[in-house]
């Protein structure tokens, strides 16, 4: 047996051991860790995990905390933390991996500042083919951010490539964006789509894009192409899941429209405006306005010289106002026959129900919630109206189950309301369709005349914006004065300078560029940057956009004509307001070569109706447009489930091709027009 003295020698030599031990494991857990997760990885840890980590890493794995910090700083949108993190990272010693994340970070970057110029480039120098899953499925979508939501094939591209990658809602959400690029692409685009022989995905959704435009219109022949296409492209990954617009129009309902409640002004100063669409569409619902449909041919604005039949008398005389009819202050009611709905732009519409009854209310007399609520007693199924700018923009804030055609738009709102379309024949909207017409003729420098005032600058910033989003840059404005003024300057026998200043489209700020590597990518120039040589001598401007009378047309075209001392002139493009009746050929040769756009009922697409038209309003083209805007509000109603339920739903109507946004917004594409030798020929595309 051990003596007590040995054993508390031996006890006395383990406690040092124990101590050093316990020091030794201290000393381990509060060195720095290694991540478990890649730099290629998702990365689950907050920034603020990450970049403590770093902070107490001086080893390899200081780069790959930073990259995580950086990347979970992206995703909690701490933009301005990422960047200083991104130019913190060392400039040499990273391995291969590392830089390849670091150069998607900075992609990354550059979309989050929204300098998508920037990110396009620093993108297109990546190969995605060395990434992980995780990071490309991060390229893709900062490829598909910085597209900006512009239809292409690169943005298609992306998305197919993208979707292998995606589960649950990230895929159907993928498979849906898909769906929409599609069928935003125009046909041009389609037409010049050049597909690889491994692209059998992009092939089958061309196809499905394909039978969807031939068949979108008649729910039970697109469930059929559907079916048999599904057979033709089992792994296409539509085949299995459908974009949840194609199931919309597969289970489509018509909505009912056997009650119309119109609200017009039919008292007051506005009365004779109310009136014109009240004729229309009461035309319309009786089946005295057919629109012809696609196949037949459209014709050609006549000159004085054409037969009886033409469309237009350019020697009429114009009246001041057109003749009104009694209404009453109170409601009137009518019922009306079924009419042959405006043709839709790619098939047949179907047909309206019979026996639709249409009730007016005179907005003049009563405040829209009570006519509403008065609608509503009397058991309408759809409202078409009021007309009125302010009393649309009271709308906005009233609570109605009714399903809403309104008349006009309300300003500096957004329309957001899931049971009101807005419909109006605006300034705003010809300023810019005539921005992607003129952006469509490759024009970079367009000059803006308008009048000067409110209505000049409303139509200007319509203009920009549009001209923007088409990808153009500087827009110019000159503010024109009154006839007197004009006719004051011709008087003089000056010219006009083809000047102007930009207008502002009040881009988000951009940022003063990133350094990565020691090289740095400036932002684009905003349009307040550019230089405004163009601005001063007019040298550059290609395009002039005017909004004037036929009167004001009349000395300003021949006075432009003066101050143009370039060999190449610009083109001359000019708003419906400049074309009335009255013109008389030496207006028309004095015109030579000017395009404008107009309401296709006026541009000649059905000369019986025309003619109809212009004689009833003795000439008045104020008033037929707003009788043509009756009788396309009469089918949009009648299409009103359609137009909020089916995308890229589209009726050829008399005041153009009609569509909505996902605001439901209506837009019209205009029929362009242009003198040439005192006729009227239509511009071709």
């Amino acid at each position: 047996m051990p003596s007590s003295t040995t054993f508390r020698t031996r006890t006395g030599r383990l406690i040092p051991a124990i101590i050093v031990a316990m020091l030794l494991a201290s000393c381990s857990s509060q060195a720095p860790q290694s991540p478990k997760e890649s730099v290629q990885d998702a990365g689950t840890g907050s920034a603020d995990y990450y970049l403590k980590q770093a902070q107490q890493s001086s080893d390899d794995n200081k780069a790959n905390w930073q990259l995580l910090a950086i990347h979970a700083l992206l995703r909690e949108n701490r933009v301005s933390e990422a960047a200083t993190q991104l130019g913190q990272l060392p400039q040499q010693g990273l391995n291969n991996s590392q830089f390849m994340e670091q150069q998607l970070l900075n992609s990354e970057l550059l979309v989050a500042q929204k300098n998508y110029p920037a990110a396009n480039t620093a993108l297109s120098k990546l190969d995605a083919e060395n990434f992980s899953a995780e990071q490309k499925s991060r390229y893709y979508q900062a490829l598909i951010t910085a597209s900006q939501g512009k239809a292409s094939l690169p943005l298609l591209r992306a998305y197919i490539a993208q979707e292998p990658l995606l589960q649950g809602k990230a895929h159907q959400d993928n498979l849906d964006a898909t769906w929409l690029a599609l069928t935003q692409l125009t046909p041009q685009q389609v037409g010049g789509i050049a597909i690889n022989a491994n692209e059998n995905v992009l092939q089958g959704w061309l196809d499905l894009l394909n039978l969807w435009q031939s068949s979108k219109q008649d729910p039970d022949r697109l469930k059929a192409a559907i079916q048999d296409w599904q057979q033709r492209y089992p792994y296409n990954p539509a085949s299995k899941t459908l974009p949840t617009a194609l199931n919309n129009v597969i289970n489509f309902k018509p909505g009912s429209i056997e009650k119309v409640a119109l609200l017009l002004p039919m008292s007051g100063a506005a009365q004779v405006y109310g009136n014109a669409i009240q004729q229309g569409f009461n035309a319309a619902a009786n089946g005295q306005a057919n629109a012809p449909t696609p196949a037949q041919p459209v014709a050609a604005p006549q000159t004085a010289s054409a037969t009886s039949t033409a469309p237009v008398d350019p020697n009429a005389a114009v009246s001041p106002s057109a003749p009104t009819q009694d209404a009453n202050a109170a409601s009137t009611s009518s019922p009306a026959t079924p009419a042959a709905s405006a043709t839709p732009a790619v098939a047949a519409s179907t047909p309206a129900p019979a026996n639709v009854q249409i009730k007016v209310y005179d907005t003049s007399s009563q405040p829209i919630p009570a006519l509403l609520a008065q609608a509503q007693q009397d058991g309408a199924t759809v409202v078409v109206g009021p007309l009125l700018k302010d009393q649309v923009t009271a709308l906005s804030t009233e609570q109605t189950s009714l399903n809403v055609l309104a008349l006009n738009q309300p300003q500096n709102a957004t329309p957001n309301s899931p049971n009101i379309c807005y419909f109006a024949l605006s300034p705003e909207d010809e300023a810019r369709d005539a921005a992607r017409h003129i952006r469509a003729q490759q024009k970079q420098m367009p000059l803006l005349m308008v009048p000067r005032g409110d209505l000049g600058d409303r139509v200007a910033q319509a203009f920009a914006d549009e001209w923007q989003k088409e990808g153009g840059q500087t827009v110019l404005k000159q503010s024109m004065g009154s006839y007197a003024d004009l006719k004051a300057q011709v008087s003089r026998g000056g010219g006009l300078r083809l000047t102007g200043t930009p207008v502002n489209t009040a881009p988000a700020a951009q940022p003063a560029g990133v350094t990565i590597g020691g090289i740095t990518i400036p932002s684009p120039p905003t349009d307040a940057q550019v230089t405004g040589a163009s601005a001063e001598s007019g040298g550059n401007v290609d395009a002039i956009y005017i909004v004037a009378t036929q009167d004001e047309m009349a000395l300003m075209k021949p006075m432009i004509d003066l101050s143009i001392n370039t060999r190449v002139k610009p083109s001359i493009y000019a708003s419906s307001r400049s074309y009335q009746a009255g013109a008389g050929p030496d207006y028309r040769l004095e015109m030579e070569g000017l395009q404008f756009s107009d309401i296709p009922l006026l541009a000649g697409t059905n000369p019986a109706l025309m003619q109809q038209a212009s004689s009833q309003f003795r000439n008045d083209y104020s008033l037929v447009r707003l009788y043509a805007m009756g009788i396309d509000a009469y089918n949009l109603a009648n299409h009103f489930t359609q137009i909020r339920q089916v995308p890229g739903f589209q009726l050829s109507g008399t005041t153009g091709n009609l569509s909505a946004n996902s605001n439901c917004v209506i837009h019209r594409q205009l029929p362009w027009l242009q003198y040439r030798q005192g006729s009227l020929v239509p511009v071709s595309s």
